[in-house]
């Protein structure tokens, strides 16, 4: 910006983005210096480089803001786990399926995992079972991300809200 151009001439465009032209440097400079204005290059590799007269205090302090706001709009996933055991009891099953329904309506992923020990290993259809279960429980609210798979002594699920519940979130 204003003396670090190095270019003898450039393509000047004004404050407004109105087109001036192909001027020499020391104009150009002395344009910006006249309206209390910054010259800076805008795409230096054009040929002649092209210029904008603008102050660049607000420029830079508006691209912040817009950066400030685009941050606040983010949504973070955040995935919340829910652990089980394949001999699980009517009742457990139930509070833990509330907990499940409780984060999809918050908008959250859940990932399920089931813990299997001992003899428990040698059954891994249970634990498929039990997941293919709650995933039918709480299809009105979210829909599985990823299939039940084996992972060690754990077989682990995760589970999205649907778009509709997250736009209302």
């Amino acid at each position: 910006m204003n003396d670090q151009i190095r270019a003898r001439e450039v393509r000047l465009v004004g404050p407004e983005g109105e087109q001036i032209g192909i001027v020499p440097i020391d104009k150009a400079l002395a344009l910006a210096s006249d309206t209390d204005l910054d010259l800076v290059e805008v795409a230096a590799n054009a040929r002649p480089p092209v210029c904008k007269l603008m102050d660049y205090g607000k420029f830079k302090y508006e691209s912040a803001q817009k950066a400030r706001e685009a941050r606040r709009n983010q949504t973070l996933t955040v995935i919340k786990e829910m652990k089980l055991r394949p001999k699980i009891d009517p009742h457990d099953y139930d509070t833990k399926k509330g907990h499940v329904e409780r984060f999809l309506k918050a908008g959250d992923k859940v990932k399920i995992t089931i813990m299997f020990r001992g003899r428990e290993q040698s059954r891994p259809e249970l634990g498929f079972r039990l997941l293919r279960k709650l995933a039918e429980d709480v299809e009105e609210l979210g829909y599985v991300e990823s299939q039940p798979k084996q992972d060690g002594r754990n077989m682990i699920m995760v589970m999205a809200p649907h778009r509709a519940l997250k736009t209302a979130k």
